[in-house]
């Protein structure tokens, strides 16, 4: 669909700006699972959400915007799932907790594994890792004082767990306890 079809105003019915940021998002969701983030452009996502690229930019912003939508929608679904189990933990061991269970999290979400998958390039992985999104659900599940720094390293982690995943979870826990626990102790 495009946004110039006459009698069809995509944005009709409620909030445009909500409504065309949800359906950019969901365009860029798609493409960045089937063709992973860098070969994705602003204009893929614009013609695939069926808008101009004046109007991506007007509603969402530039490509890192998309990917920070996206991310952090991503990411909001994975938190809440996490914040339930490690809710009544504290100190290094809510630490760990978040960090396997968010581990777990991904992979059990067949979109999301294979987004990680599609998503394995070297700006990929450091957008990911530097995801200032990212770094505030970090913070948020695993009650660290606000440090980005630390968030960004327990991203790192379980981006590494998940693209270079241990063989087994019991191995994944006794690597996260063994050198990540002590860190927060």
């Amino acid at each position: 669909m495009d946004e110039s079809d006459a009698g069809s105003d995509w944005l009709a019915g409620g909030n445009r700006r909500a409504l065309a940021v949800a359906r950019i998002h969901a365009a860029a969701a798609e493409l960045f699972l089937e063709r992973g983030l860098d070969r994705v452009s602003v204009e893929d996502v614009a013609a695939r959400a069926g808008c101009s690229r004046a109007t991506l930019y007007r509603y969402v912003g530039g490509k890192s915007a998309l990917v920070g939508g996206v991310v952090a929608a991503a990411a909001a679904a994975v938190a809440q799932q996490v914040a339930a189990t490690v809710e009544p933990l504290s100190g290094s061991r809510r630490i760990v907790e978040a960090i396997l269970i968010s581990v777990a999290a991904v992979r059990a979400d067949p979109a999301l594994a294979q987004w990680v998958t599609n998503s394995r390039t070297g700006r990929g992985d450091d957008y990911l890792a530097s995801s200032p999104e990212l770094g505030r659900v970090a913070t948020a599940l695993t009650g660290i004082a606000p440090d980005s720094e630390a968030a960004q390293w327990i991203v790192r982690v379980v981006i590494s767990l998940l693209t270079v995943p241990a063989g087994d979870p019991a191995t994944e826990r006794r690597l996260v306890e063994r050198f990540v626990e002590p860190a927060f102790r």
